[in-house]
């Protein structure tokens, strides 16, 4: 079954997370995507390692997890564009394409005439996507743009962390790069309206995306609480700044989470705990109180919860529907059987390896479901056979190309 994007043709000359983690979304979806690589070293992240995939006999194939997570679904395509042949390979490719994907510095695709306007005139139903730390425009635009110093730049490790009067306290970043993954979600997003409003207008446009941009306003609810009261948040470590309990607390093994979102689930809690009259508690009866005396609350929540294991607590709480959840590290996310019912993680065939792990996309399409069959791309693995097909190229062609380098 062809998938939901089967129709879109993609070229993607983005590298490392933001821009790869957009294209295997489109990739996932059906799209038919070239992954342009740098001949002889290719992505980044291909080196990103260890850990790198094992292959039957477990010895390190040189394929780096890294690369693995953002890349399926992709073919991969050799080529030198600061070449004058390699210029043209991808210029044709361009023109024959719907979308194309960048995350170089500001202007440095233009000096090959890969640039949007460049290959506007080639394609005008192009739809073109830049992804840059700072956008195409301001006082930053020139710098680098890194997902570390986008956290910090941005705000969120400013509210990430345990408090300062605690111990550990102080900034901290998100243990993943979650502003390169939000603006790779975003990428998605801006090709796909590009696409839809093309159907109307008939041509493509520029899609100007900035890691900072995406930061900031992902800050949600915590943006707009500093926003509409102009106090400068703070960090609550595993708390809440506006909900109780909201937090991780200990029991008589090992801490859960406890997400009480309402006056009624604390209600619920309290009983499941027998303490009901703390729920009577004017201190703790509305949230709005509760969020005031959030510290009288804690030491009351870490007298009641050490007083049984967090298996037992789990298992008084859900039924009874009280938020809860047990802290998993990786091993037990993906033994948990809500995951493996969900089918997240998948293993795709390998040229190399035999197969490759991969967590699966999380969107279910009733009627054109994401079909798993491409791992990752080897490196250059499929030029030859974008070259000959796409653009017509015959062997002896190929192989002088090869010969100067161009791919």
């Amino acid at each position: 079954m062809a998938g939901a994007l089967a129709q879109l043709r993609v070229v993607d000359c983005s590298r490392v997370l933001a821009g790869p983690w957009a294209s295997q979304i489109l990739a996932d979806l059906g799209a038919d995507v070239i992954k342009i690589e740098r001949p002889g070293t290719g992505d980044d992240t291909r080196h990103w390692g260890p850990p790198y995939l094992r292959d039957t006999a477990g010895h390190d194939t040189g394929e780096a997890a890294y690369f693995l997570c953002a890349n399926r679904g992709k073919r991969s395509l050799t080529v030198d564009f600061a070449t004058p042949d390699g210029r043209d390979i991808v210029r044709r490719l361009a023109a024959q394409s719907d979308v194309f994907l960048e995350n170089h510095k500001v202007g440095d695709l233009a000096r090959h005439g890969l640039d949007y306007e460049s290959l506007g005139k080639l394609n005008p139903r192009l739809v073109y996507c830049s992804i840059t730390g700072f956008g195409q425009s301001g006082p930053y635009a020139l710098r680098a743009g890194y997902d570390f110093a986008i956290q910090a730049l941005g705000g969120l490790m400013s509210v990430t962390g345990e408090r300062d009067d605690r111990p550990g306290g102080g900034p901290q970043k998100v243990g993943v790069a979650v502003a390169d993954v939000m603006a790779g979600l975003y990428a998605c997003i801006g090709v796909l309206a590009a696409i839809a409003q093309r159907e109307i207008s008939g041509r493509g446009q520029h899609i100007d995306l900035a890691l900072l941009d995406v930061q900031v306003a992902a800050l949600a609810n915590v943006a707009l609480n500093y926003l509409v009261s102009g106090t400068v948040p703070v960090r609550w470590g595993n708390a809440h700044a506006n909900i109780a309990p909201y937090q991780v607390l200990p029991t008589a093994d090992r801490p859960i989470v406890l997400a009480v979102g309402n006056d009624e689930q604390f209600r619920k809690f309290c009983v499941v705990a027998g303490a009901p009259d703390l729920a009577d508690d004017p201190r703790y009866a509305t949230n709005a109180t509760r969020v005031r005396h959030r510290e009288a609350l804690t030491g009351e929540l870490e007298r009641l919860l050490v007083t049984r294991s967090a298996g037992a607590w789990l298992t008084a709480l859900e039924p009874a529907g009280v938020p809860c959840a047990p802290i998993n590290d990786l091993a037990q996310v993906f033994a948990d059987p809500q995951v493996r019912h969900r089918g997240i993680l998948l293993e795709v065939p390998h040229p190399v390896a035999g197969a490759v792990p991969l967590v699966a996309n999380p969107i279910r399409l009733s009627e054109t479901p994401i079909q798993y069959d491409a791992a990752p791309p080897l490196l250059s693995e499929h030029t030859d056979a974008i070259l000959r097909e796409r653009l017509g190229f015959d062997p002896a062609t190929i192989a002088d190309l090869r010969q100067r380098g161009v791919v």
